[in-house]
């Protein structure tokens, strides 16, 4: 049975809403989202922890499990980790903060934003397009920091002064780690001490394995486990007036029906450039091809995907509110896959085409994260 599509409910349940309402929880205007006014707040993103999974393998991780869900949240489009982790760090949905796919089009080429290159190049992009220009505004730790809070990012050493990290969660200080025993000391060290204090922390490994070996396979389920154990041990040292928020960036999926758009004719026919992941592509057209190009897609992948216009799927809310400087980066055709399907790359995308495990689509496997809040003491 192919799935439902979940369009992302931006403003109300969505993960772009979650660190406005952390501040709000520390004295700022805002709605809260019901989380209790606090001097210090945690918030703990777990990499591909989605929703349904860890209700699925709630036996490998009981204590986050055993938490109330406050949500669960929608990730928002594409559920891939670049786009999340703007629209967490920015407090805005896609549509505003500009980061609209794995990959997309600034003007003639297309930015890989984990890479901070160009899609399948190795040349460093951050000084032609600056991060802090290819999205401009002031992210939720800027804002925070500007209020007086004492804002810490904990995550991976590499990661620091990265172009995404500098796009969407500059702001603060940032703390570089190592293993899961200095994320969770740098957690706790950093909302520990006097006055207004804000951190996130960043958890990689469980979406790699899912990448590698699959969602619910055994290595996947046993760093589960450890990511359990990271969040309880977190929880165990919070200070009594102090909250910790755990979430996750987007779920996953198993996916091997490929479609091949190296070597697949019609899909290369009219195309300028396909940027996205293999679960959601933005497809670039040649001028006055758009409907061509749209039909085609969609004779081709059938009922595999949801294939719509970038004009069609601006209007049905996919990015939320569209800045009209981001516009130009959707592409004319916009591509959601179904089921087990993904649309690969394997000449600019050698890595991420073979792989399993994927994410990125409108399905409720992909957009749902959980919502977990612990009060300290």
């Amino acid at each position: 049975m192919l799935d439902e599509m979940l369009v992302p409910r931006y403003g109300q349940a969505a993960l772009s809403d979650l660190l406005p309402a952390v501040l709000a929880a520390l004295g700022e205007p805002g709605h809260s989202m019901g989380l209790p006014p606090v001097r210090a707040a945690a918030v703990l993103l777990i990499d591909g922890l989605g929703h349904e999974l860890l209700r699925q393998y709630a036996a490998d991780a009981p204590f986050l499990a055993g938490l109330p869900d406050s949500g669960p949240l929608t990730v928002g489009f594409p559920s891939t980790t670049p786009i999340s982790l703007a629209s967490l760090g920015t407090g805005m949905p896609p549509g505003a903060h500009g980061m609209l796919g794995l990959s997309f089009r600034i003007g003639d080429r297309l930015l890989d934003t984990l890479k901070w290159t160009p899609l399948g190049g190795s040349t460093d992009l951050r000084d032609e397009l600056v991060p802090e220009e290819v999205q401009p505004s002031a992210t939720a730790l800027e804002r925070a920091q500007a209020a007086g809070i004492e804002v810490t990012v904990v995550s991976k050493k590499e990661f620091g002064g990265s172009g995404l990290t500098r796009a969407v969660l500059r702001g603060g200080r940032y703390r570089g780690t190592y293993a899961l025993g200095d994320l969770a000391a740098g957690v706790i060290s950093a909302v520990t001490g006097p006055g207004r204090r804000l951190c996130y922390g960043y958890h990689a490994d469980l979406d790699g394995l899912g990448h590698l070996h699959g969602p619910g396979t055994l290595p996947w389920r046993m760093q589960l486990a450890q990511v359990d154990r990271l969040a309880s041990l977190i929880a165990e040292h919070l200070p009594t007036d102090t909250v910790l928020v755990i979430t996750g960036d987007h779920g996953m999926v198993s996916a091997d029906l490929t479609f091949d758009v190296d070597t697949h004719d019609d899909l290369q026919r009219d195309v300028l450039l396909v940027g996205g992941d293999p679960r959601a592509r933005h497809v670039y057209t040649r001028d006055g091809a758009v409907d061509e190009v749209l039909a085609t897609w969609r004779a081709v992948l059938g009922e595999n995907a949801w294939v719509v216009s970038g004009e069609e799927a601006v209007a049905n809310g996919w990015f939320g509110p569209v800045a009209v400087p981001m516009r130009s980066r959707i592409g004319d055709v916009v591509v959601a896959a179904r089921g087990g399907t993904k649309i690969i790359r394997p000449g600019a995308e050698p890595f991420i085409s073979w792989m399993n495990g994927q994410h990125g689509s409108l399905t409720s496997a992909e957009q749902l994260v959980p919502l977990l809040v612990v009060h300290g003491g």
